[in-house]
């Protein structure tokens, strides 16, 4: 089935549309939403508790992900779930203009975050499936090179439409996600006809199937040599980013006499959007050959200096931010791209850690999202206080508690276990 399918839709038909639509929401969900939120006079703390517990919705998906196979075609759950996104973009737009917009949007936002991981699970399904390994490999790149296009657009596109209209006015990102809206519904429109259905393999019969295979997925992956030793090093790696990611960003476009640096809508789509994407593509590139050269093991401590160490950068920009003083674009502009650049860099190291020594075996795809899950569910918890700790202590002050907030993840690299060598895990 997957042959055939395979030779009635060419890949190059729907892989780049359908990651771009993968890429779309998760950033207009966790970064698009939280920018506006602080440009319409939000505190951080609001911000981050609720948009940054939205994240919690990818670390869950592993839940209901087997309970997909039970219904009809992964193309048929893709279609739903783009159709509902394209319903909630347009209605969290509309709720913009209502006196309760806060608590109403955040409502939307958690319903949109549950379609989109279920639409990128069936997504990767039909990648897997209907495509053999060699196609996969393949297109693995061009995968990723639209997810960040995707994520480009939301960051970028999307704050330059509400900037024109004027940041600080919700009928200007009304407009914002109304376009995101029509974008989705035109990505959903096309995979009606060109998306390939995916192929079913051995559909559970009942619930009790799949609640078996669950388990004994989870089960056989604590019997792993070393589990918890691995288990530390993903819980600890990025024990400071979830910090830095919930309000660094915000620290951004917050204005000169709070502290913040007092970027204009449009500076920071330009600086935090698209040079910064720019950039982590680089880096994350220029990681890979790193570790292809050298090897993860010898690699990984200093893989942590280069996603920590550069931190450093946001501990600079809050010192010489004060409320009398804006910094230069510049400045602003060279401190971010570095932290991007070193940050992608590093990360590498984290996803080939999880690829190669905790995910290998009976269950090699499902592990691997059980990391990944296990991985962002870590961030949870940082990115959700992290607004607290910014209006509580001020920015330069947090900025240094997430200096030592990184002090884990070099203990993380130094003592990672590696039970598998090299030939294994290759």
């Amino acid at each position: 089935m997957s042959q055939n399918t395979a030779s009635t839709r060419n890949p190059w038909s729907w892989v780049p549309t359908c990651y771009f639509a993968e890429g779309l929401p998760y950033v207009m969900i966790t970064w698009v939403a939280a920018t506006m939120f602080k440009y319409l006079g939000h505190d951080n703390t609001d911000i981050t508790l609720w948009v940054g517990n939205i994240t919690l919705m990818w670390s869950l998906k592993p839940l209901w992900a087997a309970f997909l196979e039970m219904f009809k075609t992964k193309k048929w759950i893709v279609l739903v779930t783009e159709f509902s996104m394209v319903g909630l973009l347009a209605a969290l737009a509309l709720c913009l203009q209502l006196p309760g917009y806060f608590t109403i949007s955040i409502g939307i936002l958690w319903l949109m975050a549950f379609a989109s991981a279920t639409h990128d699970i069936c997504m990767d399904g039909i990648y897997i499936t209907t495509l053999d390994q060699r196609s996969q490999a393949k297109f693995v790149g061009i995968q990723g090179m639209f997810w960040n296009v995707g994520r480009f657009f939301s960051s970028t596109v999307i704050l330059f439409v509400a900037a024109y209209w004027g940041q600080a006015e919700s009928s200007s990102w009304t407009i914002a996600w109304m376009v995101a809206a029509a974008v989705m519904a035109a990505l959903a429109g096309y995979h009606l006809f060109f998306l390939p259905q995916g192929e079913v393999t051995q559909r559970p019969e009942n619930f009790k199937q799949v609640y078996s295979t669950f388990f004994d997925a989870w089960a056989d992956f604590f019997r792993k040599p070393q589990i918890w030793g691995m288990l530390a090093f993903v819980f600890l790696f990025r024990s400071g980013e979830g910090l830095l990611l919930g309000v660094g960003h915000l620290f951004l476009q917050a204005p000169v006499a709070e502290g913040g640096v007092g970027l204009t809508l449009g500076e920071k789509a330009t600086i935090d959007g698209g040079l910064s994407i720019l950039m982590a593509l680089a880096g994350g590139f220029l990681g890979g050959l790193f570790i292809s050269r050298y090897g993860l093991k010898k690699t990984l401590f200093t893989m942590a200096i280069c996603l920590n160490v550069p931190n450093l950068t946001y501990v600079y920009l809050a010192y010489v931010a004060a409320p009398d003083v804006q910094v230069s674009l510049l400045t602003v502009t060279s401190m971010v791209v570095i932290e991007k650049f070193f940050y992608s860099f590093g990360f590498v190291a984290n996803m080939l850690y999880m690829m190669q020594q905790i995910s290998p075996g009976k269950y090699h795809m499902t592990h691997y999202a059980f990391c990944t899950a296990l991985m962002n569910l870590v961030l949870w918890p940082t990115i959700a206080v992290s607004g607290y700790l910014s209006d509580r202590y001020g920015y330069l002050t947090f900025f240094v508690i997430v200096m030592f907030a990184t002090v884990p993840s070099f203990f993380a690299a130094w003592f990672a276990p590696f039970p598998r060598s090299a030939d294994e895990a290759s």
